[in-house]
């Protein structure tokens, strides 16, 4: 049974989040602040955390931070704040996913199913499935249809490696400049929005209707198998 641990101050979310993920058969822990998450946490080793940012005593980027400092726990954020720099700042300190408040139970109950199944972070992943195309991550090599090898360059290849090794799991704009980039490329999103483009053509069915490298505006793209 997968054990999901949700922080949020509103009673009646707990309870709504309570209610819906125990009639899917997730074991759940609920409690209302910063500090009973870190414990909570540390103590019953949760499967996942569904995390909201505005808590009574820490911030909830704060308790991403503290979270990060010792597990690799899925984490989505669950927020009333929708600006783009409370995600980007939750995502960087390393939140999985990030979801605004008002939100619907089945989206949010989708993001749980699709983080749930990702493999656990260090475990060797030899090939990866993309639609019709597999990924050799030892290789290095992307086969098509038929076993035709396809070219990637090697930007292309940075990107789709971090976004493969991550099924399901948002990853921020900053965090794929930096790392394919430099740190000193944060800002230019337009080299994201050009290599995406160029990765669809070659590996999507339909690139103007992409099913596995998913665009979230604003935030970052996801690789949904």
């Amino acid at each position: 049974m997968t054990r999901v641990l949700v922080v949020d101050d509103s009673p009646q979310i707990l309870a709504t989040l309570r209610l819906n993920l125990r009639a899917r058969d997730y074991e759940v822990r609920a409690v209302p602040d910063g500090k009973g998450a870190l414990t909570g946490a540390a103590e019953w080793h949760p499967d996942l955390v569904i995390l909201d940012l505005g808590l009574p005593d820490l911030d909830g980027v704060d308790v991403i931070r503290g979270l990060r400092g010792w597990s690799a726990v899925p984490i989505i954020v669950l927020s009333g704040r929708a600006g783009g720099g409370d995600k980007v700042g939750a995502l960087d300190a390393g939140a999985d996913d990030y979801v605004t408040k008002p939100f619907g139970v089945e989206e949010l109950l989708a993001r749980i199913r699709a983080i749930t199944r990702r493999a656990p972070a260090g475990e060797d992943l030899p090939t990866v499935d993309v639609g019709r195309h597999s990924v050799d991550l030892n290789g290095k090599i992307v086969y098509g249809p038929g076993g035709a090898r396809v070219h990637l360059t090697p930007t292309e290849w940075g990107l789709l490696e971090i976004l493969v090794r991550n099924p399901g799991k948002l990853i921020s704009q900053r965090r794929l400049l930096a790392e394919v980039w430099s740190p000193n490329h944060r800002s230019e999103t337009n080299y994201l929005r050009v290599y995406l483009a160029s990765l669809r053509r070659k590996l999507e069915d339909d690139p103007s209707r992409p099913r596995h490298l998913i665009t979230e505006p604003g935030m970052g793209y996801r690789f949904e198998p």
